[in-house]
């Protein structure tokens, strides 16, 4: 099908792709970020030596931080480009947003730190469960409140 509106290309690619789109497009760049965000927080306590507390919830905040950060640029780039709006709202909400899943991210952290036996693999699978946990509320938050598309009546 050939367009005849100029501005159809323009529009079609700064549209959403879809929610399946869009869960396909966060989780590769999710699992990206993910790799970030390990590889930020084994460098902190393995070889900087921040594996004991306080040292690692610092590692955990760190790592949290590069991770989300690199997360929020490349989704509002790739994934939810439809929804993209410019501004002091996007701005605040991902900072509000950001700061609550950072409180999840290090506390679940420290939880399973507690709950799970100690092993070799217990901060890797300590930091998993919470990126998980923090994965799925950044998930949802960015694509219904952060990154919302403009309703049909707002076009």
């Amino acid at each position: 099908m050939v367009a005849t509106d100029p501005q159809a290309d323009v529009t079609a690619a700064q549209s959403s792709p879809g929610l399946l789109g869009q869960l396909l497009r966060f989780a590769l760049i999710g699992g990206f970020c993910a790799l970030v965000d390990l590889g930020t927080y084994t460098l902190l306590t393995q070889v900087a030596g921040m594996a004991t507390s306080p040292w690692v919830d610092i590692a955990r905040a760190i790592s949290f931080i590069v991770g989300t950060t690199t997360a929020f640029f490349l989704n509002r780039k790739f994934t939810f480009a439809g929804g993209r709006r410019d501004g002091r709202a996007q701005i605040g909400s991902f900072v509000l947003l950001y700061t609550v899943t950072f409180f999840v991210a290090v506390g679940v952290n420290q939880l399973m730190l507690h709950v799970l036996p100690e092993s070799a693999w217990q901060h890797t699978l300590c930091w998993a469960v919470s990126q998980a946990t923090a994965t799925v509320i950044n998930f949802v938050m960015l694509k219904w409140v952060v990154f919302r598309e403009p309703s049909t009546e707002e076009n």
